[in-house]
């Protein structure tokens, strides 16, 4: 345990507490004058000081008391501080606590008072110590792997991501199938652009295709190609994105939106690596590595029937969870930042910055849109903010969220109501407030998928009139 700084001048007083310290089995030292105090600040480990208001015969302000705290916390600026005051100086103790400190006590003082706030204060300076060395080490490894590997831009402070992108760069190189799970718009994408970047088929092709956009009719002329004549309106021949990517690797986001028909045509290729354009009978066989994600629980898809398990085993030989962001706070603000940079230099508003209430918003927000929808309101912001220093009002985040809506009974035959998917649609479009184009971006569809979505889940859209 760090030990505890007394600043007293008068022996009596220095001379009791260390006694009250050391029966208690807390080490101290001892500093009679400021300047005393604060070379043991530099030299030594303190874990928390306790700290008189005066150290001049016949002073009672409390601005030595005060000045000797702010010359300290430049010197340690987490520096746990907890002043000892007479009550002709209570006033500069109270503006020490506004300043920083962490609590003051009347003399004289009440041992049991005295000695259960300086534990707590050495409890939390432990943590706060024991924080600051984790938050090194994490440093320190994703430099490291960021000096290894290419991380495609990806930005993140939380030990959660870095052991993400950890996995990411260790399984690269493996050219088997990864599973890439978690909440739209939480980085799934990156995270398999980070896999194809650190892959031995990094210099092949790298296509990308949405599931959720392709409707049945039009999914085995895009995943296999068509020739010429293969349907109504087809004029020539064209590839498929398998036949594209042969080489490389193809990237099937909200691949739990599959029909089974699509399914079962998906499950062939990647298990022969071979298929048909539509309209030809020429069997093509591929060399493809294929990364898909998903924001559905493709286990509980399973069991209800909606997702074929076969699939989903040769899907899943590596899955990697990606977090929501509201599970990585430490995150927030360097993504904000970063975007708040970047929107700056494009729109030509010079430099920007954040406000502190700002920055609290931001970190108290639960972006349940994660970290799409943070870009989209700094974006937002950065367009409409008069200031160079932006607020919380800018942010869009002063105000409560909008109101609830109502969805009518689902339509016989519709999908029950707590079935899991329907519920991700009916959240996404509360928390968009009904705007289905906003929903469909929080969900990484289009507006059109979103609207067969809805029809297929009976989900019957109705606004709440604003009051």
């Amino acid at each position: 345990m760090a030990r505890v700084l007394i600043v007293e001048d008068q022996a009596p007083v220095s001379k009791a507490l260390e006694v009250l310290f050391e029966i208690n089995a807390i080490s101290c030292l001892v500093a009679k004058t400021p300047e005393m105090a604060l070379g043991v600040v530099e030299r030594e480990e303190v874990g928390v000081v306790v700290q008189d208001m005066n150290f001049t015969p016949g002073a009672t302000s409390g601005r030595e008391g005060i000045e000797l705290f702010r010359r300290m916390r430049r010197v340690d600026p987490d520096l746990p501080v907890l002043v000892l005051t007479a009550w002709t100086s209570l006033e500069t103790a109270v503006q020490m606590v506004k300043e920083g400190a962490s609590d003051y006590l009347a003399k004289p003082w009440d041992d049991t008072k005295l000695l259960a706030s300086v534990r707590n204060l050495l409890r939390m300076r432990e943590l706060q110590l024991e924080n600051d060395r984790l938050k090194a080490e994490r440093l320190r490894a994703r430099e490291g792997v960021a000096d290894r590997y290419d991380l495609c831009g990806m930005l993140y402070e939380s030990a959660a991501m870095h052991r993400v992108v950890s996995m990411a760069v260790q399984v690269a190189t493996a050219d088997v199938p990864v599973l890439v799970t978690g909440p739209n718009g939480a980085g799934k994408e990156k995270v398999a652009e980070i896999i194809q970047a650190n892959s031995r088929r990094r210099a092949g092709p790298f296509v990308k295709i949405n599931a959720a956009a392709l409707p049945d009719e039009l999914l085995e002329s895009e995943l296999f190609g068509a020739e010429a004549g293969a349907y109504t309106g087809s004029t020539r021949r064209r590839m498929g994105r398998f036949e594209a990517a042969d080489g490389g690797t193809l990237f099937l986001d909200e691949i739990g939106t599959l029909s089974p028909a699509g399914q079962g045509k998906l499950l062939r290729v990647l298990q022969s690596g071979e298929f048909e354009r539509l309209g030809s009978s020429e069997t093509r066989k591929v060399d493809v590595r294929v990364l898909a994600a998903t924001n559905a629980d493709l286990r509980e898809a399973i069991a209800a029937g909606r997702f074929r398990e076969d699939l989903f085993f040769r899907l899943n030989v590596i899955e990697i969870a990606v977090p929501a962001l509201r599970e990585r706070p430490e995150d927030v603000l360097p993504l904000a930042e970063t975007f708040l940079r970047s929107f700056a230099a494009a729109a030509g508003t010079g430099p920007r910055s954040f406000s502190d209430g700002a920055r609290a918003a931001l970190v108290a927000h639960t972006w349940p849109g994660n970290v799409r929808e943070l870009m989209n309101r700094i974006q937002r912001a950065t367009l409409v903010a008069a200031a160079s220093v932006l607020t919380e009002a800018d942010l869009a985040l002063a105000a409560g969220q909008e109101a609830a809506w109502p969805t009518p009974p689902a339509p016989a035959g519709a999908v029950a109501s707590d079935d899991p998917e329907r519920r991700r649609v009916e959240q996404a479009l509360l928390e968009a407030g009904g705007m289905v184009s906003k929903a469909a971006a929080r969900l990484g569809l289009s507006r059109q998928a979103l609207y067969r979505r809805m029809e297929r889940l009976g989900i019957v859209l109705e606004r709440r009139p604003r009051v």
